[in-house]
């Protein structure tokens, strides 16, 4: 056997020869390489035979890959190359020797990675203060800070070259600024030329002070955007601009390479300031970041090991190719170290112990009768798969997705008599007070008739009552228990809770569900976890951030919900919403009307609630009621306002995205969203989702601002052609990325790095079985091999993933 593996080792390092002569200095040789194939195939069949068939099968593979080689565009060869470079790399050493690098090693190295930036050369503390409030803290961070696109200087065009319509980069000098009128509009103008003809560039959002200050007569400078023309005028309006100095040419940060790495803006340093610390902290420690995944998992698909992807991405070589191969190489490590996590998470599920819970189905029963509808068949087949959960040995972890309407609450009730039938409590925890009342009102009208006794629990109820309700949560006196965050503090004692419904997750953060978790029915025993989203969230998304999870989808309507006719409008067009409300209040119904902000800002030029509320009341709907709901009320302010709209004795409900999810308000029939551009469209659906309610038509009206965006129109336009949450989910992730798919940073999602890591299914798959893979080689990551991997995976998800287990 050892005698096998000399001579497999010899071949192998006779194949990798002539690769790493051709990978050398970015590819260089490339060219100069001839016969790869041949040679390569020569080899891999003289040696196949009497090997063990992992190996077989390895060199096979490695031949396979090189298969036609001299034929291929340079670009393929190059990602043949690295493929046929790591399956040697495997086979040389046990695929996870070649992860192994010693323990101490990986700890010294994710030392210097989580470095504050206040202690590298050229920031400093006031720098370092400014950078932070971008989220850039370590050194870590803004090597993660990746370039929102990559400018081929070397494909830098005359003015003469662009094409209105399309986006275009040229460098010209500025001949003359300043502002003009349009009609009662003001524009800040500027004429460019790059000494064969004028390009007019337009602005109108503006300082006027700063513009005249920075654009001066013969400043030299590159503008890139979408080129649009005014008759035989070619124009830019709001371009990205970058400032030359004089004699500057077009390279990169230090002069080397034409393709130049452009941020999203920082502060106001400018791009050359960034691109320089950017740069010498790329230089001095992208070399020491330590690969997730193991070496061979990376050469196996075709990726950049991170120290290689991180220079790639911020110091581009000249293949523009590379560029994007980088970032795909640092999403798959991070896809592969979240897929580990999420492994661990499931195998500790199935070590917990749980209460298994049958019923007769006498409540079920009893429920099903006083129901005024029957239910759909996307419900009885998602209730089927929650109550054979409840009957199993561990606990239930599942997510109920279902759009807007579905009905997903009647499933989390009837789940709820299940278990209060088997002898437990109950407990139903949603993000808003409003949503938790709304939730009670709803279980309660039954439970009472049922002979369940329930509760609601908030954090604004008095002294004695919140004592009193308690007191019958532990003594258990009380079935089913509603509430907010209030549920799970710990004077909340639950005598014996068997489930726990969480509606609306991703506004809980994995500790607050960790937390519910611990106030299990026995000490060491945890509870059926069902939770609940309205959101519908894209299938990749679904299967990264809920992998623990296990997926019912509820993707049927119940009959007689009809379609909100929905419709894009300008400024231009506000009389014209306006007058659309007032017939509909005239005729009986109600309507919202929703603002991104409580209060006007002196840093966003937008309208707000509050002050819009006091104009439309003042100016516009004299005649009828007008109400005021946001964040910033007390609990029974917010209660009050609610009770007036949904009793009628409110027209209008001026409000901020706090109406977002389970407000139920059938009269209202119109829905109006001023600064549309300014929202997501899963937050758009949400919101539209509080309309259409009842028996009549209903109508949700986007007015969007003016942008320089093609991006917000594309998103804006969806939401006039469908209906379909899921649809919508997968269209507002193509556009927008995962950063804000589901709102903000503290909404129980994972904090992914990278852009790339949540569009791309094909890179998610081959992450997920590489991680799967390596678990099973490695059980628990308690192998000397695993070791190194498990302090990665401490250091960037533990926090974010309950991650016990690697502790």
């Amino acid at each position: 056997m050892a005698e096998e593996k000399k001579n497999l080792d010899g071949i192998i390092e006779s194949i990798l020869k002539p690769l790493r002569l051709a990978s050398k200095d970015g590819f260089q040789r490339l060219n100069s390489v001839k016969s790869i194939e041949p040679f390569v195939s020569r080899l891999c069949d003289e040696a196949v035979p009497g090997l063990p068939e992992a190996d077989a099968s390895r060199l096979k593979e490695i031949k396979k890959t090189l298969s036609g080689f001299d034929s291929l565009a340079a670009a393929e060869k190059k990602e043949r190359i690295s493929k046929a470079m790591g399956l040697a790399d495997s086979l040389t050493r046990t695929e996870d020797e070649a992860q192994a690098m010693p323990l101490q090693e990986v700890k010294r190295r994710l030392k210097l990675m989580s470095t504050p930036l206040q202690f590298i050369k050229g920031i400093g503390p006031r720098l370092a203060e400014r950078l932070s409030k971008k989220g850039l803290s370590t050194v870590e961070d803004l090597l993660y800070f990746l370039p929102i696109r990559h400018e081929d200087r070397r494909k830098i065009k005359t003015i003469k070259e662009l094409v209105p319509g399309q986006n275009g980069s040229v460098s010209a000098s500025v001949m003359a600024s300043g502002e003009a009128r349009y009609g009662k509009r003001k524009v800040f103008e500027m004429a460019v030329t790059d000494g064969g003809s004028i390009l007019k560039v337009k602005w109108f959002n503006y300082r006027i002070s700063y513009m005249k200050n920075r654009y001066k007569p013969g400043q030299k400078l590159i503008l890139f955007g979408t080129v649009s023309a005014f008759g035989p005028q070619k124009e830019m309006i709001h371009p990205d601009i970058e400032l030359l100095d004089e004699g500057e040419d077009l390279s990169g940060p230090s002069g080397s390479g034409s393709i130049i790495p452009i941020y999203s803006q920082v502060e106001n340093l400018h791009q050359k300031t960034f691109r320089k610390i950017i740069s010498s902290v790329v230089e001095g420690y992208a070399s020491f970041a330590v690969n997730g995944a193991p070496r061979a998992a990376f050469g196996r698909n075709g990726m950049l090991e991170l120290s290689h992807a991180f220079k790639e991405a911020h110091l581009p070589s000249d293949d523009a190719g590379k560029v994007s191969l980088a970032k795909k190489s640092l999403a798959f490590d991070e896809l592969f170290l979240l897929e580990l996590g999420l492994a661990l998470k499931r195998e500790q599920a199935k070590k917990e112990g749980g209460v298994p819970m049958s019923a007769g189905g006498v409540l079920e029963e009893k429920l099903r009768k006083l129901l005024p509808f029957t239910l759909t068949g996307a419900q009885e087949r998602t209730l089927a798969e929650v109550k054979a959960d409840m009957g199993e040995p561990h606990p239930m972890n599942r997510l109920i997705q279902g759009d807007v309407g579905s009905g997903k609450t009647i499933v989390s009730l009837i789940a709820a008599l299940t278990a209060v039938e088997a002898g437990y409590q109950a407990a139903i925890m949603a993000p808003t007070e409003i949503l938790a009342e709304q939730h009670y009102l709803t279980t309660h009208r039954y439970s009472d008739q049922l002979g369940v006794s329930s509760i609601l629990l908030t954090g604004n109820m008095v002294k004695s009552e919140r004592a009193k309700a308690l007191a019958s949560i532990k003594d258990g006196g009380v079935d089913l228990i509603v509430g907010t965050h209030a549920l799970i503090q710990k004077d909340v004692e639950f005598k014996r809770l068997g489930l726990a419904v969480i509606d609306e997750q991703h506004r809980f953060g994995v500790a607050q569900r960790a937390a519910l978790k611990k106030k299990g029915a026995l000490k060491g025993v945890s509870p059926d976890i069902l939770i609940m989203t309205a959101t519908p969230i894209p299938r990749t998304l679904s299967m990264t951030v809920f992998g623990d999870l296990d997926v019912s989808i509820i993707d049927e309507l119940p009959p007689g919900r009809k379609p909100v006719s929905t419709r894009i409008l300008r400024e231009r067009d506000r009389m014209q919403a306006y007058d659309l409300i007032r017939g509909e209040l005239k005729s009986g119904s109600q309507c919202y009307i929703v603002y991104p902000l409580v209060e006007g800002s002196d840093e966003l030029p937008l309208k707000d609630a509050t002050n819009m509320k006091e104009h439309l009341e003042r100016d516009i709907f004299r005649e009828f009621r007008v109400g005021l709901l946001h964040g910033r009320l007390k609990a029974d302010e917010k209660e009050a306002v609610m009770h007036d709209f949904k009793n009628r004795r409110l027209d209008i409900l001026v409000s901020t995205t706090v109406i977002e999810v389970g407000v139920d308000v059938p009269n209202a029939t119109v829905m109006l969203i001023e600064h549309a551009e300014r929202f997501g469209l899963a937050q758009l659906h949400q919101l539209r989702g509080r309309v259409g309610r009842g028996e009549k038509k209903s109508v949700c009206l986007l007015l969007a601002a003016w942008t320089n965006s093609e991006d917000t129109y594309k998103r804006l336009k969806v939401m006039e052609a469908t209906q379909d949450g899921f649809k919508i989910a997968e269209e507002d992730l193509k556009i927008r990325g995962p950063g804000d798919f589901l709102g903000t940073r503290q909404a129980g999602l994972p904090d992914f790095k990278t852009q790339e890591a949540l569009t791309d299914l094909v890179l998610l798959k081959k992450a997920r079985e590489e991680a799967l893979n390596f678990l099973e080689r490695n059980p628990r990551l308690q192998s000397p091999q695993g070791e190194g991997v498990r302090e990665v995976l401490k250091a960037r998800w533990e926090g974010r993933l309950e991650l016990a287990e690697i502790g």
